[in-house]
């Protein structure tokens, strides 16, 4: 029998309850609290998850709240001590609209007409919040790996207008070459960590299809349905072609039934493949970004040789 501790709870005050617009465009709604040590961790933020546990939990800004890490990992909020409630709180009105852009703010129903418990920003690029997390999400581990661009340069260079899409990574260096103000003579970046942070950038200017696919930030498709995707195409021309077949040819096409028939692919995956290929802006932004990378076709395994090679 395994036993383990329950997690350690506190008691603290909900003061405000702020909205995060993430890469697909979720609104996640976080508690900001007063200060409070939970398992020797000081804790100010926690999850709420979405809207929908908010008002199974009744949680109102002003509320005295329970806390726990979870998993001694997450810090969450687990109930309310009604008791406490101040007078005059009133019930947790979620946005409808994006907090960033201003757009308007959906739950997707699926097929049996069921509402999704996430409520999504439909501004898409256009949105800022979005366009950070997606660039995060372009230059992370498991996508082009850019070493020295991390989050909290993102968040500087999208800010300064440096980067707003994915091809002007690929262009900083001959821009800042041309800048009045280069990089290097910035406060906390350096001559040595520019360089390198160029050299980096050289470095990913050749990307494995799958990669290339899973960077591209599309929402359902992770790391294993792009190396799906780039195992039945071969080359990104091939990919390209077959989905932009599918975005012509609608859902009853033929296009359509083959990339839904790619083991592994299902009808989520091929619709935001067509809702991704079948934006301008997003076409822009991609034309724009393969002037500066070549993708590479995928590379298969080959099987070493054995009686059942082949078999």
């Amino acid at each position: 029998i395994a036993h383990k501790f329950p997690a350690e709870q506190a008691t603290t005050v909900l003061r405000d309850i702020e909205i995060q617009v993430g890469r697909t465009g979720a609104l996640t709604p976080v508690a900001k609290l007063e200060p409070v040590t939970v398992g020797g961790v000081v804790v100010s933020n926690a999850t709420l998850h979405n809207e929908d546990e908010i008002a199974r939990k009744d949680i109102r800004i002003g509320d005295t709240v329970v806390v726990q890490r979870a998993g001694d990992v997450i810090p969450q909020v687990v109930s309310v001590q009604l008791e406490k409630r101040p007078r005059g709180a009133e019930p947790y009105d979620f946005p409808k609209t994006c907090p960033v852009c201003g757009s308007h703010a959906t739950r997707e129903t699926d097929e049996k007409g069921e509402a999704d418990v996430v409520r999504r920003c439909t501004g898409g690029l256009i949105c800022p919040a979005q366009a950070k997390e997606r660039l995060k999400h372009f230059v992370s581990r498991n996508a082009l790996d850019i070493e020295g661009l991390g989050g909290e340069k993102i968040e500087l260079f999208h800010d300064e207008g440096l980067i707003r899409r994915p091809a002007d990574i690929f262009t900083l260096q001959e821009r800042d070459q041309r800048s009045s103000a280069p990089l290097a003579e910035r406060k906390g970046l350096g001559k040595r960590s520019v360089e390198k942070l160029f050299a980096a950038i050289d470095a990913r200017r050749r990307v494995p299809l799958d990669k290339f696919v899973y960077a591209l930030g599309i929402r359902h498709i992770g790391e294993t349905t792009a190396k799906d995707l780039a195992k039945a195409y071969g080359s990104w021309s091939a990919f390209r072609s077959g989905v932009e077949a599918a975005v012509k040819g609608g859902k009853d096409s033929e296009a359509y039934a083959d990339i839904d028939n790619i083991e592994g692919i299902g009808e989520s995956v091929v619709d935001a493949l067509i809702d991704f290929f079948g934006e301008d802006h997003n076409i822009d932004a991609l034309e724009a970004l393969l002037e500066h990378i070549e993708v590479q076709d995928f590379e298969r395994v080959r099987a070493v040789q054995s009686p059942v090679t082949g078999k």
